[in-house]
C-alpha cells in the first residue's frame, strides 16, 4: 500500500510542476536595467532594439522561438534578432541569470535590458511590450 501512496504523491508533484511550467512559458519580465553584458552578447547589439535569443544545441523549443523572433524582426522597423548558442558558454548564462533556453533578451543599443522572455515568446504580447522602445 505504501508503494501506491508514493506513486500518487509523485504523480501529484509532477502534475503541479507541469502546470507551473505551462503558466511560466512565454511570460514577459520587464527589467529596465543597464547590465554589464558579457562580450559575446555585447557584440550582437545593433541600433534600435536587439532581440538576443539564448539557445542550446539540442533545444527543440529554441527552433520555434527562432522562427517567431526572426519573423517579428523582419516585419518591425528598429528591431533586430540575433541568436547566441550558449551550449559551451556557461559563464554567459550565469552572468545574465538565465536558467533555461530559450531565453530572449530585448536589449537597447547601449546594452540596457528592456525585457526578457523565458520559453517560446508569444508574438503579439512581445510586440506590444516592445512598442514603447521602438522608433
Amino acid at each position: 500500500m505504501t508503494g501506491v501512496w508514493a506513486l500518487l504523491g509523485a504523480l501529484a508533484v509532477a502534475g503541479a510542476l507541469a502546470v507551473l511550467l505551462k503558466v511560466r512559458e512565454g511570460r514577459i519580465s520587464r527589467r529596465p536595467v543597464a547590465a554589464d553584458l558579457p562580450a559575446p552578447v555585447r557584440d550582437l547589439l545593433a541600433p534600435g532594439v536587439t532581440l538576443v535569443q539564448l539557445s542550446t544545441t539540442f533545444c527543440a523549443p529554441c527552433r520555434h522561438a527562432k522562427v517567431i523572433l526572426r519573423d517579428l524582426a523582419d516585419r518591425t522597423d528598429g528591431l533586430t534578432h540575433a541568436e547566441l548558442d550558449v551550449t559551451n558558454l556557461p559563464d554567459v548564462t550565469t552572468s545574465l541569470g538565465v536558467m533555461r533556453t530559450p531565453t530572449t533578451l530585448a536589449l537597447t543599443a547601449d546594452g540596457t535590458e528592456v525585457l526578457r522572455v523565458g520559453g517560446v515568446p508569444k508574438r503579439d504580447s512581445l510586440l506590444e511590450a516592445l512598442r514603447p522602445h521602438l522608433p
